[in-house]
């Protein structure tokens, strides 16, 4: 889905961690009573009427287009991250959140292969497309390949839901009420200006639009017709679907002739706490500290007096990277380390053949996004910047941990584990 932020609304939770927010939310519809859902169902008509329709007017959505997207619509209860009205978000006493595992989990060979594989394979029918897209936004076809294949398989993803009535829902009783808001009326706007009909608007749980999985705002904004047929069409469309994700791209910035980034071997000489988008360097210096390619390959002489930036996703316990600003541009797509990492790797394979990364995935795991949150709480306290106390050890914590260790006479590892928690907390 894209349009999302590390920690925030915008990311892809693991799949695991969005199916148990799921079944929390599911557990918790089932002691509403039909009465109570009765109620729910009308204080949603009189919010859309009386609340969500005058907005929606001053913005030149007609009483026709409003009518016909909520034709029948109820609220959503099963949906996730929603708060009662008239009730508090709640933070349980319990941490039931899946324990964090090795980030190698999310680079398994089997959901890899399958993007790569089917990125070939569509990279053959597709050619011409491809590549006059790329002659046009300067998008290499396999990156939109691997995207594609990411967000929805090709394409053979279902899109389930009502658009409407996800993006209703949460904007009347979600945690993230004004985001959903500004992405429904956004979803109004599509309808208004004829781009899509109510009854095409179908959409993930999240309310992400299509194939490339496009949040309405990024739908109009970025969506493209690239078959020349008058209007963008991301659902059933193939040129449309690879157009509208290179625009976005080039949109935050894809520099044309650079790639994400290299699998690198970095010395213990050079500190795991120089990872970050903020503390660029030229190539050519991460060089001279003794960074080398893996494989004994060169840097391109093209990329040395060119920035990149140190990637550890997994600190010391996993491999490592010098990520150009492309990387950072695919993480706009959706802001997880990970993500970007597995759309530069997919796009490698599809292009140079399937071959894993050289250095392996330690055995990190073993914590709970609670005890993460503690330890990034605890490391703020200390002055320490980890960027959102929220779980997920993004590069801010990963780095924070790195420099704690250092000033604590520790060796760096930039990652977490239960011992860590404990001497820091």
């Amino acid at each position: 889905m894209s349009g999302r932020t590390e920690g925030g609304v915008k990311e892809r939770k693991p799949f695991r961690l969005a199916l148990l927010s799921f079944l929390t939310a599911l557990a918790a519809l089932l002691l509403i009573s039909p009465a109570s859902a009765a109620k729910i169902d009308d204080q949603f008509r009189v919010w859309l009427q009386t609340d969500l329709w005058p907005e929606a007017q001053t913005k030149g959505i007609s009483k026709a287009t409003f009518d016909a997207a909520f034709d029948g619509v109820k609220p959503n209860l099963k949906l996730p991250d929603l708060v009662l009205p008239g009730e508090k978000p709640k933070t349980p006493q319990k941490q039931h959140q899946a324990e964090f595992g090795s980030p190698g989990a999310y680079f398994a060979e089997k959901t890899v292969r399958a993007v790569t594989a089917g990125g070939r394979t569509r990279e053959a029918t597709n050619a011409r497309t491809l590549a006059a897209i790329e002659k046009r936004y300067g998008v290499p076809g396999e990156v939109l390949l691997a995207i594609w294949g990411r967000e929805t398989g090709f394409g053979a993803a279902k899109m389930p839901y009502d658009a409407f009535e996800v993006l209703g829902t949460k904007a009347f009783m979600s945690t993230k009420k004004d985001f959903f808001r500004t992405e429904v009326l956004a979803a109004l706007e599509i309808v208004e200006r004829g781009l899509a009909p109510v009854g095409a608007m179908k959409s993930s749980w999240a309310g992400a639009l299509g194939q490339p999985q496009f949040m309405p705002t990024s739908f109009l904004k970025h969506a493209v017709d690239f078959d020349g047929d008058g209007r963008p069409d991301i659902w059933n469309s193939t040129p449309d679907v690879l157009a509208s994700i290179a625009n976005y791209l080039v949109h935050y910035g894809w520099v044309k002739g650079r790639g994400w980034g290299f699998e690198v071997t970095v010395p213990e000489s050079v500190s795991c706490s120089l990872e970050g988008p903020d503390q660029g360097k030229k190539i050519s210096a991460w060089a001279a500290m003794g960074i080398s390619r893996v494989g004994g390959k060169a840097f391109p002489a093209s990329e040395l007096k060119a920035e990149g930036f140190l990637l550890m996703p997994a600190g010391r316990s996993g491999p490592a990277f010098i990520a150009t600003p492309n990387f950072y541009v695919l993480k706009e797509y959706n802001t997880s380390d990970l993500y970007a990492l597995f759309i530069g790797h997919g796009a490698d394979r599809i292009a140079d053949g399937d071959s894993n990364f050289v250095g392996s995935w330690g055995p990190v795991g073993g914590l709970h996004r609670s005890d993460i949150v503690a330890l990034q709480r605890a490391l703020e306290a200390k002055g320490y910047d980890v960027g959102s106390a929220d779980g997920l050890p993004g590069f801010k914590t990963r780095r924070s941990i790195g420099s704690w260790q250092e000033k604590n006479g520790r060796a760096p590892t930039c990652f977490t584990d239960a011992e860590l928690v404990a001497a820091i907390k």
